[in-house]
């Protein structure tokens, strides 16, 4: 029970920070609940499917080749856990009535986010124990959420603008941008020192979170002047 408290207690912190900063205009619960729910089993059940597929596809065998590594980052991983959350917003959150302002696009994607990284976190710290929970309550369950908020931000923007497939795919792109550098730089950490590169790739994107927040919550057509 305290593991899975554990596991679970980051990602609930996070969900209600991203919840209190919604200050215009809140989310309906059951919907905020419902992403979380497709976040947690639908994206889980949609990236064990594409990994299955690049299993098949890709013989990356070597854990010393940088090359694969690349690969395995960006393309196997970043782009199959981004494209498994992405689908959820833009299909299901995206065309909601109640997304109607651009830091919905954050609110939903960091609740779809969350619900995976909740599911993933739950697996690796039921297996890995006390100090795993510790580790990925710094680093994982945080690096997941700036993802959604970096995708959220263009998303949001998309459902407002004549640019909506650009600014989706631009959302898509730059989540898994982030998340490839910040996996890249784990999976070579036999190259001395380079794990250093995750802990930047993390901070840089809490930066860029923060302003996204902010530029959002300034622009909110239910800001009262």
């Amino acid at each position: 029970m305290q593991l899975l408290l554990m596991a679970t207690a980051p990602v609930f912190i996070i969900i209600l920070y991203i919840y209190l900063k919604d200050k215009y205009e809140k989310e309906p619960k059951h919907l905020l609940l419902f992403s979380f729910l497709l976040g947690s089993i639908v994206s889980i059940i949609i990236t064990s499917i594409l990994y299955y597929g690049f299993d098949m596809i890709l013989a990356l065998n070597n854990d010393y080749s940088i090359l694969e590594q690349f690969i395995k980052a960006f393309f196997v991983v970043g782009l199959t856990e981004e494209f498994s959350k992405y689908i959820i917003v833009r299909y299901y959150a995206q065309t909601k009535a109640d997304f109607n302002e651009p830091y919905d696009g954050i609110m939903y994607s960091v609740m779809v986010s969350m619900g995976f990284a909740a599911t993933e976190n739950i697996m690796y710290v039921l297996e890995g124990g006390y100090q795993i929970a510790l580790i990925r309550a710094f680093s994982a369950v945080p690096a997941h959420a700036t993802f959604g908020i970096i995708m959220g931000y263009f998303m949001g923007k998309a459902k407002f603008s004549n640019n909506r497939i650009k600014l989706n795919l631009a959302g898509l792109f730059f989540a898994i941008l982030f998340h490839g550098a910040y996996d890249f730089f784990l999976f070579i950490n036999f190259v001395p020192g380079i794990g250093i590169g995750a802990f930047i790739s993390l901070l840089l994107g809490i930066v860029l979170s923060r302003k996204a927040i902010k530029t959002h919550q300034e622009n909110s057509k239910f800001k009262v002047p």
